[in-house]
């Protein structure tokens, strides 16, 4: 019998970005699941502050080269990858010239928000899916760490629904700790909307793409959720049990192994 495969996409990871509560939690659990028999994969997106010669990042010219029509204009998709050789795992980067190139993350530098955010995140999730395609791997579980990857399970329960790489996928997304303060811009909508998501289906982002309605509509397509922090926004949390959601309550360090193994166990019927 196959081991389970899963895939982690995230929107940050140590040791290539400072330490969050996320980024070690995308880091950690990875590996424990690895050991647990399980094959992984994880992709993050490539941003301009992370230095690729002290973390020995190198393009894959097989899986980069892809355009992706954002708002009529093309965007080439470059992977990059990366190794951690004590834990035996690779990590995928996303990156863009138009998107990922910017010396810091989601915010300039006196933190102001950048005004394309919505557009990356876009760029971010199509980004991974195709790649994924690309290394022919199929998930059997696909776990979303954080609103940067708020819209994959959207993506996968329908704009890719029909693909046999994603069509038996469950979906988990963690919600963590509120991270960003003011909403997308509105273009969210369109994007989504052009990308075959029906109007009725993006009630949620109507009253503004802010971090609570993302992460409603990560629930909204997802098959289980997951308190990520020990503190989150108890109304996204309450809606995901209000909608039937699988629910992975808080799990602290040393606890969160098995907690999360038998959970994926749970979500896969097992």
């Amino acid at each position: 019998m196959s081991s389970v495969k899963i895939l982690y996409v995230t929107q940050e990871m140590v040791p290539y970005l400072p330490s969050t509560e996320l980024a070690e939690m995308s880091r950690k659990l990875p590996q424990a699941i690895q050991e647990q028999g399980r094959e992984i994969r994880i992709f993050m997106p490539k941003y301009g502050c992370i230095n690729e010669r002290r973390n020995q990042l190198h393009e894959v010219i097989r899986l980069s080269g892809m355009n992706l029509i954002i708002d009529d204009t093309d965007h080439q998709l470059i992977i990059k990858v990366a190794s951690l050789p004590a834990a035996r795992m690779q990590v995928y980067f996303i990156d863009n010239d138009d998107y990922f190139r910017r010396k810091f993350t989601v915010a300039d530098a006196d933190g102001t928000e950048y005004a394309d955010n919505g557009d990356r995140i876009v760029f971010y999730a199509r980004g991974v899916l195709e790649t994924v395609k690309k290394l022919r791997w199929t998930p059997d579980i696909i776990h979303c760490h954080g609103w940067f990857t708020s819209l994959l399970p959207a993506y996968i329960k329908r704009v890719y629904s029909d693909d046999p790489f994603f069509a038996d996928s469950k979906v988990v997304y963690s919600v963590y700790d509120k991270d960003y303060q003011n909403p997308l811009s509105d273009t969210i909508l369109k994007h989504l909307c052009a990308d075959g998501i029906a109007e009725n289906e993006i009630s949620t982002l109507k009253s503004g793409a802010s971090y609570a309605n993302l992460c409603k509509f990560a629930v909204d397509f997802s098959d289980g959720v997951v308190q990520g922090s020990r503190e989150v926004d108890a109304e996204v949390m309450k809606y995901a049990r209000q909608e039937g959601k699988m629910i992975l309550d808080y799990a602290d360090e040393e606890s969160y192994v098995s907690a999360y193994n038998d959970f994926y166990n749970k979500i896969l019927g097992q």
